[in-house]
């Protein structure tokens, strides 16, 4: 897959079909635009997926997390296009001449029934089909993906990852929510009381769900180990991390440097700060009890 992370320097070889928007999380609404573009391969069409992104906004997936998930789907071309005065400031039919028709040869546009772009987003998918037989391109506007009588939009995710809904969280996504990242060395207190876990960082431009231990698992070199995991700041003994910690079930090989996934699947309690270590000690092995029984149910 091509990748671009530019404003104006891209460049499609090939007659395309296109998808755009800000894709925070590639939700099954999302997804379903992918699909429509991949589905033109079959006339002959490269599929590209244009995303703007507003800076400095956590997103549900992250640039890697996108590219790899678009990747494996069989996109060809995904344009990271920042928010720059350059594109912002285009009409629409400047922005669909300029850049969809000459830089991306585009002959298929696939939007969403609320799409807009363009100087102060007054182009929309009617205009796009007024311009249709102009540029020589056709647009499909695809309904939205629906759930419990409501649209699925990256709102709606993002309110129920702030829940720890992680369940929804991830019905909505179609795919189950993870975290990826290096393994981190911390304070090694779980490895001192006879628990040994697992830090992630995540990247900065990540959105974390709520707080709190979730039942998890864990995947490292193509294995899955079921798990438990903190999301938070370690308050009891830390309180600066803000990551994952994980706690993985037979499993006591040294991790350190290496790439792991977890992907959370049920919340079990809020984070807490304990009055010792001693405590926090009990709650943990409380808390792996429990997943023990979670995963003999699951």
């Amino acid at each position: 897959m091509e990748f671009y992370h530019a404003a104006t320097d891209f460049f499609c070889g090939q007659p395309s079909a296109v998808t755009l928007g800000k894709f925070d999380g590639l939700h099954r609404g999302h997804q379903k635009l992918v699909d429509q573009i991949i589905r033109q391969k079959a006339a002959g069409l490269a599929s590209v997926v244009f995303v703007i992104a507003p800076p400095g906004v956590p997103r549900i997936l992250t640039s890697q997390e996108m590219h790899r998930k678009l990747e494996s789907k069989g996109v060809d071309c995904l344009i990271e296009c920042p928010y720059v005065p350059e594109i912002l400031s285009m009409s629409p039919e400047q922005f669909l001449k300029d850049v969809l028709i000459q830089k991306l040869h585009a002959r298929y546009l696939a939007v969403g029934t609320d799409f807009h772009f363009g100087y102060q987003r007054s182009g929309d998918a009617d205009f796009l089909r007024s311009m249709q037989s102009k540029y020589h391109f056709r647009t499909d506007v695809i309904e939205k993906e629906c759930f419990e009588n409501r649209e699925i939009s990256s709102t709606y995710v993002r309110e129920a990852m702030k829940k720890g809904e992680i369940e929804l969280v991830s019905h909505l996504l179609g795919y189950p929510f993870s975290i990826s990242g290096t393994v981190q060395h911390g304070r090694q207190l779980g490895r001192r009381i006879g628990m040994p876990t697992l830090n992630l960082i995540p990247p900065s431009e990540k959105l974390l769900p709520r707080n709190g231990v979730y039942y998890s698992r864990t995947l490292i070199d193509g294995a899955i180990y079921q798990s438990i995991t903190n999301i938070g700041s370690k308050p009891t003994v830390d309180g600066t991390f803000l990551g994952a910690e994980t706690y993985l079930y037979d499993f006591s090989e040294d991790m350190y440097g290496k790439e792991i996934t977890v992907e959370l699947l049920s919340f079990r309690r809020p984070e807490q700060r304990f009055a010792s270590v001693e405590e926090l000690k009990a709650q943990m092995q409380k808390d792996i009890s429990s997943g023990k029984e979670y995963f003999c149910e699951n």
